[in-house]
This record gives structure tokens, C-alpha cells and sequence, in this order.
């Protein structure tokens, strides 16, 4: 069997394949509840043969959302529409995973379909969060409210009851989000973190929130259900976050309950001039990173052949292959690739209605 097609066993949830659907915010909940419009973009590409699949970036407050319309878990009546979804995703043969975040300086913004740029007040801007009064810059000037002590307890506590509405709504697969400038990414960075107190200034310090909230949220996560989580491993810019320190983070994380790392990277300062894209770019430092810090790892970005994939895979890259663009383009991608990866009865990934059809082909 191919490595893509292979199981994957994580405590005590098995995915059917390696393939996963990466978190894609859609901007498209109604004050933070799901809609028809997630049941059908997670639904497709769970009917495609996807392993697991991962909802957006779901705010744990309303302050903690990126704009008016992201994905939320910040009362129990949202609990219910994402209910539907998970059942959907199991009928289809995939594990449901869900992602938690909190926006930070980040928050407050339109769509980047309208702008990407913050609110206006007319607009119904609000306040939002972060480490220090430093605003992100480029489109993002609105200057952030530095975080109280009370502050930081209050979106802790924020994190750990959303986990528990995660596990009410059925998900099996948890992940923080700690990455792309958001509110922990944006603790951990020095280029946005100017605190004098226990929550900035070292690396000890400034990694204190990303560790204190992973533990209290691995506190109400059953332990035999993966506890993940999104980082970025490097902000690509001289005086931020380097990949040594990630691992080092990592091996912390670790020894407080970490399951997996989602290897990610970059944005929480507008620049991205040394970014080496290009496909696979990220797949090396996942790899280092499983190997240094000893965990498994989901790696991504620009990844979107099959052989691609594989590859990554057999050299000991990755464990899991992350999709998002691929999978917008054709919710099918898994599908596809088995066959072009010679796997064995391809159809089978696929819901008989489809399926039987297909085969004939």
C-alpha cells in the first residue's frame, strides 16, 4: 500500500488515510453559528475520501473572531449546527477535527473578499487583544488593547469551555491555533510581544501563554483523543521566532500532553519577503521538527500532487499531508490520487452512489 493510504493511528482515533483538509476559514457563519454553506465544504470533501477533516479557525470569543462572519464556540446554542456537520463527516468515513483560535490584533477586520483591512466603528468594529498595544501594520492599523492579567486568565478560561463544547458537538481531533500572527502566535513572537512582565521579554516568558492555555485545555480534553496543535515554526524575519526555539516549544508541549504539531509558518508581521515559496517549501522543517522534537506532524503548504505527497511522506517529512488549495479545487483530490497512486479498488474511498458509477469507468 501507498503511505498516503495508509491508516493512521493517533490515541484512540484511526484515520482511514493521510490525507487531511486543512483548517480554511470561510467567512460565512452567521454570528458565529455554521451554516449549510460548511456542511457542504467539509461534507464534500469527506464524501472525496479525505482521513480527517479539520473546520476553519473557530473563535472562542466573540473578540476572538477575524471578522463579523468567522466560525465560533462561544455559547452553547452553536453547538448543535456543528453536530450535523460531525455526523455528516462520520457517515462519509472521516474523522471530525475542529480548530480553535482567538484572532488578537488580528480581529475586527472585513472579509479578505472586502478589503482585509480593519473596521470602522460604522462598520461595527470592536476591541481587540493582544500582548501589546502594537498594531500589525499594512491594511491592520487599529492599535490593540494591551492584555490584564485578567485579560489573559479570561481568554484561557475562553479556550478551555470551547473545547468542551468541541467535545459536546462530537469532534474527535482538537487543535489550538498558536500560528499566523494570532492572539498566541503573537505572545510568542518578540517582533510583536514588548511585555515587561511573565509574558514577554524571554523565551520563557513569551511562550508562557501558548503553555499555560495547552495545558488548562488538556486538562478537559479526554486523554484518549489527540490534543494538536498549529505553529508557526519561524516568522522568516531577523529578531522573531526560529525554528530552534519551535522545537524547543515543541519538546514542551510534548511533555504536557501534545499529540501532534501542525507545521506552520510566518504572518504575524506584514512581511514575507523571505519566504521561499515554492512547492513543498515547509516540508524540510516539519521534518526537522519531527525528528528533534520527537512528535508527529502534519505538513502542508504547496503541496498538491499525489507524488508530491507520497514523498514526503516515505522520506519522513510528515505524517500527515495538510490540503487546502488542492482540495477547493477538486474535493475529489483524494479519490484522484489513489488512482494515480495505483491504489487498489479507489472507489472504495467514495460513497457508493458515486462509487458504483465511477468504477465502471
Amino acid at each position: 500500500m501507498t503511505s498516503l493510504f495508509e491508516p493512521f493511528r493517533l490515541k484512540d482515533v484511526t484515520l482511514r488515510n493521510r490525507v487531511v483538509v486543512a483548517p480554511m476559514c470561510q467567512y460565512s457563519s452567521k454570528d458565529g453559528y455554521a451554516t449549510d454553506w460548511h456542511l457542504v465544504h467539509l461534507g464534500s470533501m469527506a464524501r472525496g475520501g479525505v482521513g480527517l477533516a479539520i473546520a476553519e479557525a473557530t473563535a472562542v470569543s466573540p473578540e476572538g473572531r477575524i471578522s463579523s462572519r468567522d466560525a465560533g464556540l462561544w455559547e452553547d446554542g452553536q453547538i448543535e449546527p456543528l453536530r450535523r456537520i460531525v455526523a455528516f463527516l462520520k457517515e462519509q468515513g472521516a474523522v471530525a477535527g475542529i480548530q480553535l483560535a482567538h484572532a488578537g490584533r488580528k480581529g475586527s477586520s472585513n472579509r479578505p473578499w472586502e478589503g482585509d483591512d480593519h473596521l470602522t466603528q460604522q462598520e461595527g468594529a470592536w476591541e481587540t487583544l493582544a500582548p501589546s498595544a502594537k498594531a500589525y501594520g499594512e491594511r491592520l492599523l487599529q492599535v490593540p488593547k494591551e492584555m490584564t492579567k485578567a485579560d489573559i486568565a479570561r481568554v484561557k478560561g475562553n479556550f478551555v469551555a470551547a473545547a468542551r463544547r468541541a467535545r459536546e458537538a462530537g469532534y474527535e481531533w482538537l487543535e489550538l491555533h498558536f500560528a499566523h500572527g494570532y492572539l498566541a502566535h503573537s505572545f510568542y513572537s518578540p517582533l510583536s510581544n514588548a511585555r515587561t512582565d511573565e509574558y514577554g521579554g524571554s523565551f520563557e516568558n513569551r511562550i508562557r501563554f501558548l503553555v499555560e492555555t495547552f495545558e488548562a485545555v488538556r486538562h478537559v480534553w479526554p486523554e484518549r483523543l489527540p490534543l494538536t496543535v498549529r505553529l508557526s515554526v519561524t516568522d522568516w524575519v531577523d529578531g522573531g521566532v526560529t525554528v530552534e526555539e519551535s522545537i524547543e516549544l515543541t519538546k514542551r508541549l510534548k511533555a504536557s500532553g501534545l499529540d501532534l504539531l501542525d507545521v506552520s509558518h510566518a504572518f504575524v508581521v506584514p512581511d514575507v519577503s523571505k519566504i521561499p515559496w515554492g512547492p513543498g517549501f515547509l516540508l524540510p522543517y516539519a521534518g526537522r521538527v519531527r525528528k528533534e522534537a520527537g512528535v508527529p506532524v502534519a505538513g502542508g503548504w504547496f503541496i498538491n500532487e499525489p507524488e508530491q505527497a507520497e514523498a514526503a511522506l516515505k522520506e519522513g517529512q510528515a505524517d500527515l499531508i495538510l490540503l487546502a488549495h488542492a482540495l477547493l479545487d477538486d474535493p475529489h483530490w483524494a479519490y484522484h490520487a489513489a488512482k494515480k497512486l495505483g491504489v487498489q479498488q479507489p472507489t472504495s474511498l467514495i460513497p457508493p452512489p458515486y462509487g458504483h458509477w465511477l468504477k465502471q469507468r
